[in-house]
């Protein structure tokens, strides 16, 4: 499982990068347009019931574009918060308020769609059974995207190729998986072994091999229960596969450890925030 920390540099680098590709090249051609210095005071408001998150991100925005915006947050990233719920007030320059207004907004809605969503599993899954996320995450957001489902109270799955063996179906496709576990093994440098199975002809296939986690992918109930009756009191168990808020429980009945969920990450929809006077 991986760990994700977010530095004060990795926020700053990651908002200056989204600014960039909002300002480049001539900057806010609109918002230039006000000459004043008038300041102002805008309220954060969520429109829907979410579990906040971003709030550091959103705060960077506004800081690169004028160190002298007032970010003050009424809420804390994984704070669950009902709709029409303060979550910040912002005061400075309205012209550049109005310049980080998008990126700031981006940020808090992505992030927080992510942990609502993630939460809402979460809560269905209780202390029985774990919920995480995957790889499958937008290019170049995974540390954001990961982050997110921790907020929402899941667990990461690796963050990337090198932190685990993961034998999956294609793996399987082009080699004997029993060699494919034994290589692992004889490799494993401390590494932990995940081993995918779609059907229990495979899982009778390793059983006995010394690796962590079996994943039960795609697989029927029936199917699922009796593979982890098979393997509970040998070794982690997993399911996958097109698992939703609908499914989920049926899943969790069966007894397994932990449920990975892809669309969490991939398919979260973003909640809405406004800024209001």
């Amino acid at each position: 499982m991986s760990q994700i920390k977010l530095s004060k540099n990795f926020i700053k680098n990651t908002v200056k990068l989204a600014l960039n590709e909002d300002l480049f090249p001539t900057g806010d051609i609109t918002s230039n347009l006000i000459k004043n210095d008038k300041i102002i005071k805008l309220n954060l408001i969520s429109n829907q019931n979410a579990i906040v998150g971003g709030l550091q991100f959103a705060k960077e925005a506004f800081n690169l574009v004028d160190d002298k915006i007032r970010f003050e947050t009424k809420k804390k990233d994984g704070s669950f918060v009902k709709k029409k719920s303060l979550i910040a007030t912002i005061s400075g320059k309205a012209k550049n308020i109005l310049i980080a207004e998008r990126v700031a907004l981006n940020f808090l809605s992505h992030i927080s769609g992510i942990a609502t969503k993630t939460n809402k599993f979460v809560k269905l899954a209780g202390k029985k059974c774990k919920i995480c996320c995957t790889r499958k995450t937008i290019p170049n957001l995974r540390v954001i995207q990961k982050y997110s489902v921790k907020l929402g109270g899941g667990i990461n799955h690796r963050f990337n190729l090198s932190d685990e063996y993961l034998i999956k179906d294609n793996h399987i496709a082009s080699s004997n998986i029993r060699d494919l576990v034994l290589l692992a093994i004889k490799n494993k440098k401390r590494k932990k072994i995940t081993v995918e199975v779609d059907n229990l002809k495979q899982l009778k296939e390793i059983l006995g091999l010394k690796f962590d986690t079996v994943l039960f992918d795609n697989m029927s109930l029936k199917d699922l229960r009796t593979g982890v009756k098979i393997t509970k009191k040998y070794y982690q168990t997993e399911a996958s596969g097109n698992i939703n808020l609908k499914t989920v429980k049926s899943v969790i009945a069966t007894g397994v450890d932990r449920i990975s969920v892809g669309s969490i990450t991939h398919s979260a929809p973003a909640i809405d925030f406004k800024l209001e006077v």
